[in-house]
Order: C-alpha cells, then sequence, then structure tokens
C-alpha cells in the first residue's frame, strides 16, 4: 500500500486487520524484521511551507531527502543535524525520505555542537494505530496533549504512529570549513585531544577518529575559521595539520556514512558510552577482533566485528552493563537480527513506560510490531 493523502492512509490503518510494515524510502533496514502487509510514506510527498527568512521548513513525510537538501542549498541552508546515508552500509536502495529520517532519529558528526534531528522538529502530523490523525502544533484534525508527540515520534521507529508531515528548523551554510587532523594518536589520545578541542573557546562542530586518523571541525566565517583553526593548532592541537574546503567536507562525509564499514562483510554496531570509557571498551572486546570508528568525541563507537553466533552481543552488553551505555546492532544478516535484540534491552521501569506508549497509540499492535524488540 502506498496512499497519497493523509485521509488515505489514515483509511489504510483503520481498516488493517493484521500487522503493518511502515517503511519511508526503505534506506535504513535496521531492526528486528518486522512480516506484515507493506505500507510505504512514498506517496505523500511535497515541500507544503519553506520560509527562508524564518528558517522554516515544512514537508510530508515520504519527501526525498535528496529534495529537501536541494531546496534548502539553493537558499544557501541546510539540515543542520547531518543525516546520513546508509544505504552503501546496510547494501539498500532508493532514497532516504524525510519521515524517515525523523522517525529514525538520525543525527550525524555535527550533533556535539547543534543537537540531534529530533531537535530541529518542530512538529509532526502523524496517523497513529487505530486510524486517528493527531499532530502536535498548527492545523490539526485531533490534538494530543500531555505528550511531547515530536520527542516520542522522532526515534520510534514507525512503531507509534505513521508519519504524515513534519516540520523542522533549518540554519545557514556556513562560509566555510576546515579540518585539523592527526595520523599518530592512539585511541586514549585521540579522546584526550577530542576533549580539549570540545572544551576550548572555539567553537567545534566535529570531534572523531576514522581510519586511525583524529578530526576536529571547525565552521564559519573563513575570518574566523582561520583564527579558530590556527589558535587550535597553537593550543590543544599542537602537531596538527589543517585540511580545508571541499577536502574536509569529504573527511565528514565519509565518518557520517560509515564509509569504511561499507561493502565489506561483518556485523556493525552503534555503542553510546562515555567518552573516557570507549577505547577501554574497544580493548576489552579485543575477543571479536573489532574495527572501531569514534565519532562524538569518542562517546558514539561504531564497531565492526564477524557476523558469526550472536555478532558479539552477549560480550558488547555485559561490558556495557558494567560502565553504563547502550548498544545497537545496525548491520547483520537478517537470521542474526531475529535472534539477537537489536535494540538495547531497556530496565523494566523504562521498558514498562514503553509499553504502555505503544498501548495507548497502537493498542492493536499493528505498527511494525516486534521491530524495536518486546
Amino acid at each position: 500500500m502506498t496512499p497519497t493523502t493523509e485521509a488515505e492512509l489514515a483509511e489504510a490503518i483503520a481498516a488493517a486487520n493484521g500487522p503493518l510494515r511502515i517503511a519511508g524510502g526503505g534506506t535504513r533496514d535496521i531492526g528486528v524484521p518486522v512480516e506484515g502487509a507493506s505500507l510505504s510514506t512514498l506517496g505523500l510527498t511535497g515541500v507544503t511551507l519553506y520560509e527562508p527568512g524564518a528558517l522554516t521548513l515544512v514537508a510530508r513525510a515520504g519527501t526525498p531527502l535528496a529534495d529537501i537538501e536541494a531546496l534548502l542549498a539553493r537558499e544557501g541552508q541546510r539540515l543542520a543535524f547531518e543525516p546520513g546515508d546508509m544505504r552503501a552500509l546496510l547494501g539498500t536502495k532508493g532514497g532516504s525520505t524525510i519521515g524517515g529520517v525523523i522517525a529514525t532519529n538520525a543525527s550525524g558528526p555535527r550533533r556535539i555542537q547543534v543537537g540531534a534531528a529530533r531537535d530541529f522538529c518542530l512538529g509532526v502530523r502523524f496517523v497513529d494505530g487505530q486510524g486517528q490523525v493527531l499532530k502536535n502544533g498548527g492545523r490539526v484534525m485531533k490534538n494530543v496533549t500531555g505528550y511531547d508527540l515530536v520527542k516520542l515520534m522522532a526515534g520510534s521507529w514507525g512503531t507509534l504512529g505513521v508519519m504524515t508531515e513534519v516540520s523542522l528548523k533549518v540554519l545557514a551554510i556556513p562560509e566555510t570549513e576546515a579540518t585539523l587532523v592527526c595520523n599518530d594518536e592512539s585511541a586514549e589520545t585521540a579522546v584526550a585531544s577530542m576533549a580539549a578541542a570540545l572544551g576550548s573557546p572555539f567553537d567545534v562542530t566535529g570531534a572523531a577518529m576514522i581510519n586511525g586518523q583524529t578530526m576536529i571541525r571547525v565552521e564559519g566565517l573563513a575570518k574566523s575559521v582561520a583564527y579558530r583553526a590556527k589558535a587550535l593548532q597553537d593550543g590543544v592541537l599542537q602537531g596538527f595539520d589543517i585540511v580545508e574546503g571541499a577536502a574536509s567536507a569529504k573527511l565528514w562525509a565519509d565518518l557520517r556514512d560509515l564509509t569504511p564499514f561499507a561493502g565489506r562483510d561483518g556485523a556493525v554496531w552503534r555503542i553510546s558510552v562515555k567518552p573516557s570509557d570507549g577505547p577501554a571498551l574497544v580493548r576489552e572486546l579485543s575477543a571479536l577482533s573489532p574495527e572501531a570508528i569514534f565519532d562524538w568525541g569518542g562517546g558514539l563507537v561504531w564497531l565492526r566485528v564477524a557476523d558469526e553466533v550472536d555478532a558479539g552481543a552477549q560480550m558488547i552488553r555485559e561490558d556495557l552493563a558494567s560502565i553504563g551505555g547502550h548498544a545497537t546492532l545496525v548491520r547483520a544478516t537478517t537470521e542474526t537480527r531475529a535472534s539477537v535484540p537489536v535494540f538495547h534491552p531497556e530496565p523494566a521501569p523504562i521498558a514498562a513506560l514503553s509499553r504502555g506508549l505503544r498501548a495507548k497509540f497502537d493498542p492493536r499492535g499493528i505498527l511494525n510490531p516486534g521491530l524495536m524488540g518486546a
């Protein structure tokens, strides 16, 4: 099913007599495989409002992300939360939709400075599991009070409702950017360098380690970028070289899209920890022969391991239990994803809240059932 209007979508969900497999562009095939009738938002397309002066854009959920980015670029603007392209990593086709980006809370390297996708979402319209149209802000068929619907929908992976429209805050594209790079740091030293840069007054917008290279990004007006990059070189990042302009942007696109892991076998984990714990965690997991990429100052660890047995799930989650953090299995075979908890098991109180929310918004349990686990 590919409805072309919100009313058609609401009717389709209300009439459903079994599970529905909800998808946008299908580029982020993550989670426990869902059995059910396919329901796509690709028919819900178009930008319904764009006010560059107000830094505001409203688009239907199935609008291709590429179309939105092109429209914004013509006005010198962008989605500052830097959503990645997961197609090469996951081996998927098609194109991302703006609804899929928000539903998965897809946020890239710039999150450490500007926030996540959910922080740029001003409002949503969606259809719940009973076929009711709900909205947070603006024109409404039915408004739900008592819930922050934007926060609920962002990262819910289509399990609470099917988005039909999103309202977004956009920002100007900086005049230029520069990246300070160093190739001879250990993971521990790299995390220390990232922490020092992020703790400086120089407005760092990216801090990562990929392919053994530590990277620190600054963006803005050309004179400001030059001054801040030089100040970092002379201060906490002595010995770092500077990469500028398009070459700098390419470094961060490769990180955003996890290019080093694309086209290679193995499972890929997304692990959130305290930045100082990341290198030690990777060492503890040496039996898995992991390959690591550190983002968000070291607080986000992308880990590639062999896709064998449980893809390292038990070992990873046992180690996280002692230090705090959570792990999501982003890429693995269908068989592994069906047998291993893809999303990190929630503590009992949080799990009870999650069940309560699903019972409220999808009492029949038909929207992507089981995708995020129990």
